[in-house]
């Protein structure tokens, strides 16, 4: 770290709070509220720039998603749910992404938190930009998925892609960011790293052998665990895996989601780790001062995901809290001890030190294959380069990545680069 404190931004809109899956769904998006009632109480706010984000238009959310089913959310709503059944069975949308009061204003309240962020970075604004109503990366261009209806991260990479030639996705959410990972799949200006269970488990992507296709052969890194991760053996991947990717990829921008759902105790989750193990990688990635915008994700038990989330704000300011809770208007959530940390649980972990080993060994090589686009590396041997033909000149990549992929191409590139 260079020792100077960073510009840190903060984004939250009072409103999110007050929408409502339905009873019964695990996704509450009240938690971002108790979060954010943590971070004003540990006094967190002063340190940061605090923004309600400015809504975006719904035209911003056809950059990735498909109009059909931006028009779809649009319009849906329990009141006339019956008309559309047919589309709701095409945008997958009814049992675990429900239609409820406000759902497209809600998507476009915690997108617009990413996106806003974005553009911060890009100005230079901001060093670090948090919005933990964001992170849902299971979303897909033209359909609805494990709670998320629009893919913020994938919106916010697209942003940063305006000013930075490469951009690293990284994720700690337990559920593989198939969504994200989907969206980038042939192209080496991303790269995705997700972290998380594998095998039996939703979404049921996320293999190792899972690399990227075409031009993003080798630029979508999956690190697939077992139940039980506990802190020590999650430190012992993300680390190693985290700076190899950092030293091969050399990223101008980072997204990391924070999903909370893989800390210990998590209603849907299986994994063991602590407030300190969850923080850990967020400190890692931190360290590295390269311009990072930090989201949310999933985090089903209600008490924990805004003690985990007030924690890692605190970790990114640079700034300790107590563990012994201030005073907060959702006090009584965090009885009976009215701490910050958690104990763990004594549940086995099913990941062998050989285990893990090999999977990053795996990985490293994986990771043999990458190269920074645009940056020639020769082997030595004849004919031979690790720069995949299709990017020989910076400017034109862009162009012809994004007219093949149907993305909007969109001053992608700093002329002055």
């Amino acid at each position: 770290n260079t020792g100077t404190k960073k510009r840190v931004a903060y984004f939250y809109d009072a409103e999110i709070g007050n929408y409502h899956y339905g009873q019964g769904h695990p996704m509450k998006p009240h938690r971002v509220r108790m979060t954010h009632n943590l971070v004003v109480n540990y006094g967190l706010y002063r340190k940061m720039e605090v923004y309600r984000p400015k809504l975006i238009t719904p035209d911003q959310l056809s950059r990735f998603h498909s109009d059909d089913y931006i028009n779809f959310l649009r319009k849906i709503t329990p009141d006339n749910m019956n008309e559309y059944t047919r589309q709701l069975q095409r945008f997958n949308v009814g049992e675990d992404c429900p239609v409820f009061d406000g759902l497209f204003e809600f998507c476009q309240m915690y997108t617009s938190g990413s996106i806003g962020g974005a553009v911060r970075l890009n100005e230079g604004s901001s060093d670090v930009v948090i919005n933990w109503a964001g992170g849902l990366h299971h979303a897909k261009k033209s359909e609805a998925s494990g709670f998320c209806y629009i893919n913020d991260c994938v919106l916010a990479i697209l942003e940063l892609l305006k000013q930075h030639q490469r951009v690293l996705y990284i994720d700690i959410d337990i559920h593989h960011g198939d969504g994200v990972e989907e969206a980038f799949y042939t192209t080496n200006r991303v790269m995705t790293a997700s972290f998380h269970k594998f095998g039996e488990y939703f979404p049921g992507t996320g293999d190792v052998k899972d690399k990227g296709y075409g031009v993003g052969e080798n630029y979508a890194i999956n690190v697939p665990l077992h139940d039980g991760m506990d802190d020590e053996s999650f430190r012992s991947v993300f680390r190693p895996v985290i700076s190899k990717i950092m030293e091969v990829f050399q990223p101008g921008a980072v997204v990391l989601q924070c999903g909370a759902d893989s800390l210990s105790g998590d209603r849907l989750g299986c994994f063991n780790l602590s407030l300190k193990g969850h923080a850990d990688c967020v400190e890692f990635v931190n360290s590295y001062n390269i311009p990072t915008l930090v989201l949310g994700g999933g985090g089903y038990t209600l008490r924990n995901v805004p003690r985990c989330w007030a924690y890692e704000t605190a970790v990114i300011l640079d700034t300790p809290i107590k563990d012994a809770m201030p005073y907060n208007d959702y006090f009584d959530y965090f009885a009976p001890d009215y701490k910050l940390h958690l104990p763990v649980s004594n549940m086995d972990n099913l990941n062998s030190p050989k285990y893990l080993q090999d999977t990053t060994e795996k990985i490293f090589n994986i990771l043999k294959g990458v190269s920074a686009p645009g940056v020639q590396v020769h082997t030595g041997q004849t004919g031979t380069t690790m720069v995949p033909d299709k990017v020989p000149v910076e400017h034109e990549s862009v162009t012809e990545e994004r007219e093949e992929s149907g993305m909007d191409v969109v001053n992608d590139v700093d002329e002055s680069r």
